[in-house]
């Protein structure tokens, strides 16, 4: 789905939305809808792509979480109802870019099991609720790439 920079979005009209959010919106740019159905053939995808596989999720908190858990879910109903079971592993990995509200030329990764548990498996990251200029996911992939996991995507 492309959205072009000068798409008006759907009017307020057309969906029912919080009280607390009136006057404060002019429109909708993606419907959630949009959202779950783009989430749900993104798991179908990613089933495709792995095909017997076990897999590692791998979410970066805290705004990956919310997607992370949605996509999760899809994938085991997918499971569920096919012919194969995807056993999936999911942690979870903060990246801490500033202290004390002073932007760090390199970032610091919290948490997660040990990442040398990444060799040799089937991982997909699951980025922030948005990628930006694309500096946090580097960072993890090229920390990731060091355990030379078998296979590296990004949702």
């Amino acid at each position: 789905i492309q959205i072009s920079d000068n798409w008006p979005g759907y009017s307020l009209d057309l969906f029912t939305y919080p009280q607390h959010y009136y006057g404060d919106l002019e429109y909708v740019l993606i419907p959630h809808g949009i959202i779950v159905d783009r989430t749900e053939r993104l798991a179908k995808d990613i089933m495709q792509d792995i095909g017997d596989n076990d897999i590692v999720v791998l979410c970066v908190l805290k705004g990956g979480y919310k997607f992370c858990a949605d996509l999760v879910e899809h994938i085991k109903n997918l499971s569920r109802n096919s012919e194969r079971f995807i056993s999936m592993k999911v942690d979870f990995v903060r990246l801490k870019s500033y202290h004390n509200d002073q932007s760090m030329q390199d970032m610091q990764i919290i948490g997660g099991d040990d990442l040398s548990k990444l060799t040799g498996k089937f991982i997909f990251l699951l980025c922030k609720d948005i990628v930006g200029t694309g500096r946090t996911m580097k960072v993890l992939l090229n920390n990731i790439e060091k355990y030379k996991p078998k296979m590296i995507k990004v949702a």
